[in-house]
This record gives structure tokens, C-alpha cells and sequence, in this order.
């Protein structure tokens, strides 16, 4: 076993257990996410992609907030998740819905070489790892899909600027948001269309299992 597996599989005694939902969320593949906590905990802390305070909240605040949106993607989908940074939510999704094809996205070079490593070490089949912004085109060139999702990346206008090109028509962006989403969709409704937007939704997942859902918006991509 390589040092850097040793990492990703070590035991620490230090490290919450995971919350008794994260078996619902994740299933028989719950070892894969406490491996991708751990990851997250001492490696990601440590290279910077994760902030020191976010360490003790890393299981209800980032890893099931992120696989809780499987709740809003069909069986057998492609996904792309755009600025993935350390994996989220590319990653939790990945786990609790094997059955997803995901694309994970992140311009970055360390960050890129984190996914790949996560990648590898989980076993993650159903992951292919892009070095690139959305944006760019070699990324667009690699085809479309049929969601695209990301995490606190941009304000809702570019974003969509950057999301639904990378989709087919009749696909969409699932975005996580925050609470002002509604602000930001009234405001940016004329660079949604712009880009080939439809009427967006606002919705929550996960109520049966987080205390505070989590909040999405469904724009499709209607030319």
C-alpha cells in the first residue's frame, strides 16, 4: 500500500463517527464515504482545501448535504459538477448514486491531482476527472450531458453562463444554493435566457435526513 493510501484508510480515533443517517444516505457504500471523510479530515485539511473549522462539521454541513441531491437525478444520468474543488458534491454524489456517470470539473492543478488521487483510492468507477474551467474548449469539446450541478462556484447569472452549454438541450443545471436563491434567479433572469434558460425551480432534498435541507435550483436548457 502506497503512503498516500495509507492516508485516505488509516484509522483516527479522533474523527467523528458518522451519523446514524449517513447509513440511509449511502447504503452498502458507507465505507466509501467514512474513507472520503477521513481524506477530507487529514489530507484535504492539510493541502488547504478544507478550512480548519469546517472539520468537525465536514459529515452534516458538506459530505450528506452534497449526497442528498441524488434525490433530484433520474437513474443512469451524466453528470458534471463544475469547480468541484475537493469533490463536492461531486463526490458524496458519486458514492450514494453509483449508478450516475459523474464528470468532475476543477481548473486547479492541486486540486485536479486530489480528485484523481480520491479517484483511484475509492475505487470510483463512475468518476472521470477534467482539469479545466467550464468554460474553456477542451472541456465543452469532451460532449454534453444532461445535468450539470455545482456548490457555492458563482452568482446564479454566470453561472448559468457557464453551466448550460455544457448540458443538451432538454437537460439542465441543478445548482445548490443558498437562501437568497430566489433574489439572485429574479435578478439574473435576463442572463438565464440569455444562455438558454428556462423557468427555474427552487426546491430542497434531503428533509429526511438533514436538519436543514438542502436548497437547489432546476434550470433547464431549453436552446
Amino acid at each position: 500500500m502506497s503512503a498516500d493510501s495509507e492516508k485516505i484508510t488509516r484509522s483516527d480515533d479522533a474523527l467523528p463517527t458518522p451519523p446514524a443517517v449517513a447509513a440511509d444516505v449511502f447504503g452498502d457504500r458507507l465505507d466509501l464515504a467514512i474513507a472520503y471523510h477521513r481524506s477530507l479530515a487529514t489530507d484535504g485539511s492539510e493541502r488547504g482545501f478544507i478550512g480548519p473549522r469546517e472539520v468537525p462539521r465536514l459529515w452534516t454541513r458538506h459530505i450528506l448535504n452534497c449526497a442528498v441531491i441524488g434525490e433530484a437525478f433520474d437513474e443512469g444520468l451524466t453528470i458534471a459538477d463544475i469547480g468541484s474543488g475537493a469533490g463536492l458534491p461531486g463526490i458524496p454524489l458519486a458514492i450514494a448514486r453509483p449508478d450516475l456517470q459523474i464528470r468532475l470539473i476543477e481548473p486547479l492543478l492541486k486540486r485536479s491531482v486530489y480528485l484523481g488521487e480520491v479517484k483511484e483510492q475509492l475505487g470510483l468507477d463512475n468518476v472521470t476527472v477534467v482539469r479545466g474551467r467550464a468554460e474553456e474548449p477542451h472541456v465543452r469539446e469532451l460532449g454534453q450531458v444532461d445535468v450539470v450541478t455545482s456548490r457555492a462556484v458563482a452568482p446564479l447569472g454566470k453561472l448559468t453562463g457557464w453551466s448550460l452549454p455544457l448540458a443538451k438541450v432538454g437537460g439542465a443545471m441543478i445548482a445548490m444554493k443558498g437562501s437568497s436563491v430566489g433574489e439572485e434567479l429574479e435578478r439574473d433572469r435576463a442572463q438565464i435566457r440569455k444562455a438558454g434558460g428556462g423557468d427555474g425551480e427552487i426546491f430542497t432534498v434531503g428533509a429526511d435526513h438533514l436538519e436543514e435541507p438542502t436548497t437547489l435550483i432546476r434550470i433547464p436548457r431549453v436552446k
